[in-house]
């Protein structure tokens, strides 16, 4: 079965559509015969992008130069659809960066990573969820999380914090909209895999990727089994490994065991027995 948000009748909007997942998302959608409005920060992508989802087949193609950390410009993008196509079926929430940070700063890379990351869903969610609602037709909201806002590995604080918020606001927002009278609504958290973009740096696609294109087949075969949590495999890691990893991540606070014990030298022979292979 599929979501009854993908049919020829319904609009799209995608963050992020310029590029990577989300240009691959409204690929898809244009295949489907919606009609599709690309929002990206990077102007100077969108017109190669809008050709992209025509000869897709889109019915319509609307394109939005906007930084969804901004509140008023969203609110602006929102009116403007709603102008266009008479509102908005299915809001995808893709946009991200990923600044390095560590916990001591610089607070530049955290501000603006939060802005994007977090702030940003949160600002279109808020925007276009009412409307949506109001619109009384079947649709989706659908934020692109990361494996790190789960597991929250070392490195880079501020990607997962603002990820692991994304995670926090999709759960209540899916509890809240199945709460709400009227809402024909479904929220979704896609988390990915290792997916070859632009955010990785590399040019030629590393063996253990996936393509957007397969990461976009797969959450809308996840949607239409009325999956909330879409947990994208890749090349070299299947479901079964992502389940040992968060379920490991979460045993730290039951087991209490020291945080992020997974890449803590005192437990490094029993991660690896936990997983079943030598260390």
């Amino acid at each position: 079965m599929s979501h009854p948000v993908f049919s020829p009748s319904s609009v799209a909007v995608v963050t992020g559509g310029a590029s990577g997942i989300g240009l691959a998302a409204a690929t898809a959608f244009a295949g489907m015969g919606m009609r599709v409005v690309i929002v990206d920060r990077a102007e100077d992508k969108l017109g190669d992008a809008a050709q992209t989802l025509k000869a897709a087949g889109a019915a319509d193609v609307m394109m939005a130069s906007t930084d969804v950390s901004d509140r008023a410009a969203v609110e602006a993008l929102e009116t403007k659809v709603n102008e266009t196509f008479g509102g908005t079926d299915l809001l995808m929430n893709n946009a991200g960066i990923g600044m390095r940070s560590s916990t001591l700063g610089p607070f530049d890379a955290w501000k603006t990573t939060l802005d994007v990351n977090l702030l940003g869903p949160i600002h279109c969610t808020q925007v276009f969820a009412p409307r949506m609602i109001d619109r009384g037709r079947a649709g989706a909201i659908i934020n692109t999380g990361s494996k790190q806002g789960i597991t929250t590995p070392p490195g880079n604080p501020a990607y997962n914090v603002s990820k692991s918020g994304l995670k926090a606001f999709t759960e209540a927002l899916a509890h809240e909209l199945r709460n709400t009278e009227g809402a024909r609504i479904s929220a979704h958290l896609l988390i990915p895999g290792f997916v070859h973009t632009g955010m990785i740096g590399a040019v030629k696609k590393p063996p253990s990727a996936w393509t957007p294109e397969q990461t976009v087949d797969f959450f809308i075969e996840s949607m239409g089994r009325g999956d909330f949590y879409i947990l994208c495999p890749d090349n070299d890691v299947p479901r079964a490994l992502d389940e040992k990893r968060i379920a490991w991540a979460a045993g730290d606070i039951i087991e209490n065991r020291p945080a992020l014990s997974r890449w803590h030298p005192d437990y490094a022979d029993a991660f690896a027995a936990y997983l079943g292979t030598p260390n």
